[in-house]
């Protein structure tokens, strides 16, 4: 049985929904952050990092979001890859380095800097900074994003994943997106197997209430 380690509307979303596009068996581990269980010795034995998503497959753990939705497309549904060494996997990979490395990471500064760093080495001043970096780097988004439904051609890949999850934390944190990318991003979250996943996260939160 796969086993996703994750917490709510974290990068975790990212697997659980792909694991319900894929149709595959899978069991949900809520990590609850508010009792601490991130700081076990069980969960830091498996992810030193204490964070979340983990992915446990029979003799695999990968801690890293990107790297486990590549891994179960590779592995359980190829039909959310591109042909290897095609245009269309060169561009997946394209929009997956550039969705981590320029779109999500001011995303992350402004949670660290709101909530997730001690509060003694949070600075105020990092919001706007990393306001103004992603407002930079969505416009690039803007002018990349295709005429076709998905973003690499007429089928969803890992790379729509990765971009819908991080598109819908910028509205989260009050970021405007562009009119193309605002479409895209709509579009995207009505998909059956997303709200699936969000029903999942959901019900164990609650099960773990006290």
């Amino acid at each position: 049985m796969i086993t996703l380690y994750g917490y709510p509307r974290t990068r975790s979303l990212r697997v659980s929904w792909l694991l319900e596009e894929l149709g595959l068996e899978w069991q949900y581990h809520l990590v609850n952050f508010a009792k601490g269980e991130h700081k076990s010795a069980e969960y830091l034995a498996l992810c030193p990092q204490g964070k979340v998503p983990t992915l446990h497959d029979k003799n695999i753990v990968l801690t890293e979001s990107a790297a486990i939705c590549l891994y179960l497309a590779e592995k359980y549904g190829k039909h959310w890859l591109p042909k290897p060494a095609t245009a269309e996997a060169a561009k997946q990979l394209e929009w997956i380095s550039f969705i981590i490395t320029e779109l999500e990471q001011p995303l992350w500064s402004m949670g660290k800097h709101k909530f997730a760093l001690p509060k003694p080495i949070r600075l105020p001043e990092m919001l706007s900074v990393a306001s103004w970096e992603f407002k930079k780097a969505i416009q690039t988004a803007e002018t990349w994003l295709p005429a076709s439904e998905f973003l690499i051609g007429n089928f969803p890949t890992v790379a729509d994943i990765l971009l819908t999850h991080t598109l819908n934390w910028a509205v989260k944190f009050d970021q405007k997106l562009p009119p193309k990318l605002e479409k895209y991003r709509q579009h995207m979250s009505g998909r059956p197997a997303l709200l699936r996943a969000l029903t999942q996260e959901q019900q164990a939160l609650a099960n773990n209430q006290p």
